[in-house]
């Protein structure tokens, strides 16, 4: 797959997925490493792309302000059952109560499994297996018979590590497309960046309204026209973006760690 170009930030609009694309994976989600400055270069894409940079993530609005503090970015977090533009958060909670019950039942069922934790998202449950590799075959046959306990539109998604339960409403595609419908993102190319089966669907939204879809590590089939190799080349490639002509951010020094507390 061809490396991206890197497009006007006049005329674009920027989605970054999290976990694998602007960090390291880690075995507990509250693990992950940030670089230190990483926050700076989105402020400073923030200010090239006139406002038009997002976080559209399976993580909720809160732990992403903890990862990146308060940048001011627009966000949609749980694939888009929490959106936030300005100030105002949009959130599912009346889902989240429907399903509490069976996201219990099966955090039970899955008791004896060591290694895997559980992550409650209020509509979403994601539960991760990077720990325990060996028990996710057995994590998604419990997961799938859970769904047939959900709401109707519920679906799985199997990841690298792990498997998510969610509602139909909640996808990236439709949180970018939400998005593109209100300034400053309208009119503009939408770019989206990720790294797993859950971004799927907004690498072929991208795709079909014109934009530039980007895979971060692809392993097989990827609606994603172009790649990157590696978090750190998705930092290289947002420098650039940062750094391309007209653009008044200026790229930082090397970046340097710092690391979460689980």
């Amino acid at each position: 797959m061809l490396k991206p170009p890197v497009p006007d930030p006049g005329n674009s609009a920027l989605f970054l997925d999290i976990d694998g694309t602007l960090v390291e994976h880690a075995a507990h989600p509250d693990a992950v490493r940030v670089h230190d400055d990483l926050p700076d270069l989105l402020t400073g894409l923030k200010r090239s792309l006139g406002g038009a940079v997002a976080f559209v993530t399976g993580r909720d609005l809160k732990m992403v302000t903890r990862l990146f503090g308060d940048l001011g970015l627009p966000a949609a977090g749980v694939f888009g059952v929490e959106r936030m533009l300005g100030r105002e958060l949009e959130t599912q909670s009346e889902e989240a109560l429907r399903v509490a019950p069976v996201f219990q039942a099966l955090e039970r069922d899955c008791a004896t499994l060591a290694g895997v934790f559980f992550e409650h998202k209020g509509a979403v449950l994601a539960i991760h297996t990077r720990a325990a590799p060996e028990t996710l075959s057995e994590v998604t046959a419990l997961a799938r018979a859970a769904l047939k306990s959900l709401p109707q539109g519920y679906r799985l998604i199997a990841g690298h590590a792990g498997v998510e339960l969610l509602p139909e409403a909640a996808t990236k595609s439709a949180a970018i497309a939400w998005f593109m419908t209100r300034p400053p993102f309208r009119g503009r190319m939408p770019v989206f960046l990720g790294d797993d089966t859950s971004d799927e669907s907004g690498f072929d939204w991208v795709n079909r309204n014109g934009g530039l879809s980007v895979r971060v590590r692809p392993e097989g089939p990827t609606e994603a026209r172009h790649a990157l190799a590696s978090v750190d080349a998705v930092h290289d490639w947002l420098r650039r973006l940062a750094c391309a002509e007209g653009s008044p951010a200026r790229a930082g020094p090397a970046l340097r760690r710092r690391t979460m507390p689980v």
